[in-house]
């Protein structure tokens, strides 16, 4: 603990070592769910700035795009504005062997639609009756459903904004809405109670994470997963590399026939000589 009351950043090399090795651990669960044809949905909500999308960076670093898809749904259409809430999200459920980490879902409702007034009261009534009906008829046909919702205080999700809004590289991540966030913090908070109320259910329960200090939220956000999928190690068949066969006589075409790239690496290279 430090003279505040908050707890040390992890460690850069205990973070990097434990990281790699829950990474390790999320390939192999990849690989039973391929196996077994497991479907499984990881949500991953929070206030603005939690840390989620970089936490989903973490868990699908090494994962197979084909088996692990990221789903970040932008704002409804006109036509999806229409449809029955949870429509726009079936499609994108995974099929047998697949994982979808949702960034943001439909909670969406229950959060900045209701915050911001983007919804009706009625809308968001129904979501709140409705969400645990859809879970736990997914649940009932074997989808294994996880949601994080990742916290972190006033304090820090301020310096984040701030962070972001003075890097060029990342100041695509601010939004008007987030922006409003820190003017609405207590009107989100009560948001967030009020959904947990209604739709912490034994079938899909929520799982906080502290993301106050990032790589302590990700190693026990990642652990926390791996830890509740049934997963056993799959054996593998060896991939034997053939020998590369004799040659048959072909010859590739001169270069100069073909556009290259520029090689700006060496021009970087004559630089970097030029000032030693």
């Amino acid at each position: 603990m430090t003279h505040d009351g908050k707890r040390k950043r992890v460690p850069k090399p205990l973070y990097k070592k434990e990281i790699k090795r829950l990474q390790a651990e999320l390939v192999e669960m990849q690989a039973w769910v391929q196996n077994t044809g497991a479907r499984i949905v990881v949500i991953f909500e929070g206030r603005d700035a939690a840390g989620k999308g970089s936490t989903i960076k973490r868990v699908s670093a090494y994962m197979n795009p084909r088996v692990t898809r990221i789903v970040a749904l932008p704002a409804p259409t006109e036509r999806e504005r229409t449809q029955w809430y949870f429509q726009r999200y079936i499609p994108h459920l995974p099929a047998a062997g697949e994982i979808v980490l949702m960034d943001r879902s439909w909670y969406n409702r229950a959060g900045v639609e209701h915050v911001m007034g983007f919804c009706s009261n009625a809308e968001y009534h129904r979501f709140l009756h409705q969400a645990p009906i859809f879970e736990r008829m997914l649940v009932e046909d074997g989808v294994l459903l996880l949601k994080y919702w990742f916290s972190v205080s006033d304090v820090e999700q301020e310096a984040r904004f701030l962070s972001r809004a003075q890097d060029p590289m990342r100041r695509w991540k601010l939004s008007p809405n987030d922006v409003m966030s820190i003017t609405k913090w207590e009107d989100y908070s009560r948001a967030k109670d009020t959904m947990f109320v209604h739709t912490d259910i034994p079938e899909a329960p929520w799982f906080e994470v502290d993301n106050e200090d990032k790589r302590r939220g990700r190693i026990n956000m990642m652990a926390h997963l791996v830890s509740q999928v049934p997963w056993k190690p799959i054996e593998r068949e060896e991939v034997v590399i053939p020998s590369r066969p004799a040659g048959g006589g072909y010859e590739r075409p001169p270069r100069d026939l073909t556009t290259q790239v520029p090689d700006v690496a060496a021009e970087l290279e004559r630089r970097a000589a030029a000032e030693e």
